[in-house]
């Protein structure tokens, strides 16, 4: 059944109809639509709309259709225009024309972007319980690698010697804020634009307060034109999302260069690689680089729908079908690459000997000459200049700096003195770092378990957040 028409002399054309449609992708709103329309109905159940006797059928029809929907017994069809259609479609068929008593005090408008904030706390959480799961295989990883010692990179060449755990535990920071940012967006975003009809509020729902904390939000928009055309929430959370996937796009690509033989750092698991239909003896990072590769279109999906939203006047507009399909698929996306993500990172085997066997190359120490220098009491600048003299003298000579002797340091400045020598080790730089947020293995240590401890916080709210949501989403 239509949920428009009555001024019309007749059904729109046929291309009109397949460019309108849009429950082929707006169905995964269903269950959300129906927790809504029963918020919804009680609502004009207390205002009197509808008497207490027909309300009790239309919600056990909305119930039962709940159950159909959840079990796929029932479906949108071939006539159903959108998710909103196609249930009251549904609820007619099983209840009568009583059924169409729901419409009244309502809007596509509001009903809509109700369903799809619902949809997003509740998928936002499940993005999140995944994220959590790739934290925890990021820090075991961690954990075995505090103590191995490692070239750092920056520009893609050697920059100065690090423990391989700090290299991993970076990852983790970069993911424990994207868990922020979805409970920020949570925070936010969690107030209820039901109530507000199709622009102006509704004359009978004098209430939608109730509506909102039946349904879990924390509050209402106090503006029914913003309410219905107010999409910033689809928007932030395609850009945590796209976070998201540059955070991922980060760990795909060093899995790749690490498990190339140049480097020979990781080995991947059989299970998260593939091989060549030509070349027999190919094992490609494939996981790692669909992460890396998945970035694009979650940053595509964020940019498509600002492009959609920068000009729109007024209230509601159509092209807000728009808002949900890149949604739906930045979400979809996330929730294929996590798993398959996490197992790699989870299963592979890191080769210490083989990480640390170059952390003296690229001449890294040379920090370690301009820090003897200014401890020295030599301004940096020109213990900046003196360290450079030496790493020229040694790509003169072929040579490290811990290679050159005592009369070559000194020729260079002439408080490089023989003491410098304690200094030229890559546990001694390392070492040397020991602030807070530094590589010593103390520093690695500590931040660790601090990742754990936040970890473990991060796993017990997205569990609280997800049974209140669930429990509130039950009819």
């Amino acid at each position: 059944m239509a949920l428009w028409g009555g001024r019309f002399s007749g059904g729109p054309a046929d291309s009109v109809a397949a460019l309108s449609r849009s429950v082929d992708f707006d169905w995964r709103l269903a269950p959300y639509d129906v927790r809504v329309n029963i918020a919804h109905l009680n609502g004009l159940i207390a205002s009197g709309v509808i008497s207490a006797g027909n309300g009790e059928v239309i919600r056990a029809g909305l119930k039962a259709l709940g159950v159909e929907i959840s079990s796929g017994k029932f479906s949108y069809n071939d006539q159903d225009e959108d998710v909103h259609s196609a249930i009251e479609r549904g609820l007619i068929e099983k209840i009568g024309p009583v059924g169409g008593s729901l419409r009244a005090g309502r809007s596509r408008n509001d009903l809509v972007v109700t369903d799809f904030k619902l949809y997003l706390i509740d998928h936002l959480l499940e993005v999140a319980a995944e994220i959590s799961e790739l934290i925890s295989a990021l820090n075991q990883q961690s954990k075995k690698h505090q103590e191995t010692v490692a070239p750092g990179f920056t520009h893609l060449q050697h920059a100065q010697p690090i423990i391989f755990g700090h290299e991993l535990a970076k990852h983790t920071q970069a993911l424990l804020r994207d868990l922020d940012r979805i409970g920020d967006w949570l925070e936010r975003n969690s107030i209820s634009p039901l109530g507000a009809g199709a622009i102006a509020g509704s004359a009978l729902q004098p209430t939608p307060e109730i509506s909102a904390s039946e349904l879990g939000f924390t509050g209402i928009l106090e503006n029914s034109i913003d309410a219905v055309s107010d999409r910033d929430f689809a928007a932030e959370a395609l850009f945590v999302l796209a976070m998201v996937g540059i955070h991922l796009s980060r760990i795909g690509e060093e899995f790749t260069i690490w498990s190339t033989s140049e480097f020979g750092w990781v080995s991947v698991a059989d299970a998260y690689s593939t091989g060549s239909s030509i070349m027999p003896q190919k094992k490609n990072p494939d996981i790692a680089e669909l992460a890396r590769g998945k970035a694009g279109r979650l940053v595509g999906n964020l940019t498509g729908l600002l492009t959609t939203l920068k000009g729109l006047p007024f209230a509601y507009n159509r092209d807000l079908q728009e808002d949900k399909e890149p949604v739906f698929d930045s979400i979809e996306t996330l929730l294929v690459i996590l798993p398959a993500l996490t197992g790699m990172v989870s299963t592979a085997i890191f080769h210490p000997s083989v990480i640390g066997s170059g952390v003296l190359a690229g001449h890294s120490l040379a920090t370690e000459v301009a820090d003897f220098l200014a401890k020295a009491g030599v301004p940096f600048a020109q213990a900046h200049e003196a360290a450079g003299e030496c790493v020229k003298l040694c790509e003169k000579e072929g040579k490290e700096l811990h290679q050159l002797s005592d009369s070559q340091f000194a020729s260079v400045h002439e408080k490089l003195t023989p003491d410098i020598r304690t200094a030229l080790t890559a546990q001694g730089a390392i070492d040397s770092r020991s602030s807070i947020l530094g590589t010593a293995v103390s520093s690695v240590a500590e931040q660790i378990s601090n990742l754990e401890s936040a970890t473990q916080e991060a796993v017990k709210w997205i569990s609280n957040e997800r049974h209140r949501f669930s429990g509130m989403m039950k009819p």
